[in-house]
């Protein structure tokens, strides 16, 4: 079996959607449930769990409306397989680089003929109530406004809605909403889970929450039915650490043309070519604060730095890049931009910068390669997989080294023909078209 393909086959043979289905434990196999566990009446019990969360003081999980529909909806037959998207705030145009991947998957798969829907926290999205973008329906649900709390609620929701629902596929993200595998297999879902990047490793989360997070991970790779992983080394060490089979499925990137003109250049004073560019949220493996300081070593190079990102929940790290660059000149804050206005500050930067200590695959960065920017990006095992040249990347944390290449990027551009040269070779690397190709790879293997 292929890599790209490798998946368990541990399921139970789906027969009609809805319909029962056993498994033999006799027959044993990693990833399987006692069949008594498998046996129970899933759409009740997921219809039992989410007017449960209503009353239960969690918040309103569902409204008498929301259900009503959701309900209505297990009777309908889809005529196309169907997979639902669990494990990220939401889309289109959601921060995120869980939510990037999976409106540009999505949309793919829509093409192929699959129908997709994808779940998201209210919260972050434009409606309240489900709505449909590019062919893929939005399922806006709710979910506690609480750090710790909001994506494994949010999860369980899901789950059980989706147990509503009965897609062809569950396809969870993460491995914080992994944690949920257990429950979508004893209610009867073929799952896959896609591993983004050792989320336990981001400096934001408490003991206890690392802990969560790396059950989840074992969990999802245990019990799900396909796995995923969006990088070569966490393939290698999942299936060390866990002697199970995972698809290596990268990140893709596509370059928004945008219609220029935004007028976001003039709004935030920049010059084109001027100004160096981080996109990405405001958490502390991020590491804008390392940036602005070796911007500030720099002195007066007539050059701005934008750091265009927010943060979903207002935290001391937050409060302390906006501190820090409030205290340094020509360092501009620009908030979460998505669309044209973000595909705008790409086109035009003179330099892209991540200095980031925890990244799957980073998103952000291929996208500054597919816009033809030169770039630099800190050392991690996640940024070296990208392959770049030696004088691309510096030593995590070390400001005077990040001061020192910033100065040589900015003072020697590259040429038209290395420009033309990166973003072909980006293009022909990391198009979401083979994404696409590879994930269904692993929804036939399940679905045949």
């Amino acid at each position: 079996m292929s890599s790209q393909t490798a998946v368990s086959r541990d399921h139970a043979p789906q027969q009609t959607r809805g319909s029962a289905t056993s498994v033999n434990p006799a027959r044993g196999g990693e990833g399987r449930f006692p069949e008594k566990l498998l046996s129970v009446d899933a759409p009740a019990l997921a219809a039992a769990a989410l007017l449960a969360g209503a009353s239960s003081g969690l918040g309103p999980a569902l409204s008498a409306e929301e259900f009503d529909g959701f309900h209505q909806s297990i009777e309908k037959t889809a005529a196309r397989p169907r997979v639902m998207m669990l494990g990220l705030r939401g889309i289109p145009d959601v921060q995120g680089g869980v939510e990037k991947h999976v409106e540009m998957l999505s949309a793919r798969l829509v093409a192929h003929g699959w129908s997709v829907d994808v779940i998201g926290r209210r919260r972050y999205l434009s409606q309240s109530s489900s709505y449909s973008w590019g062919g893929i329906r939005v399922f806006p649900l709710w979910a506690p406004r609480l750090m710790a709390l909001e994506a494994i609620v949010h999860t369980f929701v899901g789950v059980c809605f989706a147990a509503l629902r009965r897609p062809d596929i569950l396809h969870i993200h993460a491995v914080g909403p992994a944690l949920l595998v257990p429950l979508a297999r004893i209610l009867r879902m073929r799952v896959v889970v896609t591993h983004h990047g050792y989320d336990y490793d981001r400096q934001k989360w408490s003991t206890f929450a690392k802990l969560m997070l790396k059950l989840g991970e074992r969990l999802g790779m245990r019990l799900a039915n396909g796995r995923i992983a969006i990088s070569k080394e966490i393939v290698e060490t999942m299936g060390e650490r866990y002697k199970v089979p995972v698809a290596f499925v990268p990140n893709g990137v596509a370059v928004s043309q945008g219609q220029g003109g935004t007028g976001i250049l003039d709004e935030f004073g920049l010059t084109r070519h001027r100004y160096i560019l981080l996109a990405a949220r405001l958490v502390p493996e991020k590491r804008q604060t390392d940036l602005i300081q070796a911007f500030a070593r720099l002195g007066d190079t007539g050059v701005k730095l934008v750091l265009a990102g927010s943060a979903e929940f207002e935290t001391p790290y937050a409060d302390e890049v906006r501190a820090t660059a409030a205290g340094v000149p020509d360092v501009v804050l620009t908030g979460f931009q998505s669309g044209d206005r973000l595909a705008e500050l790409f086109a035009n930067a003179a330099l892209f910068v991540l200095p980031s200590s925890h990244e799957g695959m980073p998103i952000a960065l291929l996208e500054a390669l597919a816009h033809g920017l030169p770039v630099l990006a800190s050392d991690i095992v996640a940024n070296r997989e990208l392959g770049l040249s030696t004088d691309d990347y510096f030593p995590l944390g070390d400001i005077d080294a990040l001061a020192i290449a910033i100065a040589r990027k900015i003072e020697n551009p590259p040429t038209d023909d290395q420009v033309r040269s990166q973003m072909a070779h980006v293009a022909s690397t990391h198009s979401w078209a083979s994404v696409a190709q590879k994930t269904l790879a692993v929804y036939r293997t399940l679905t045949r």
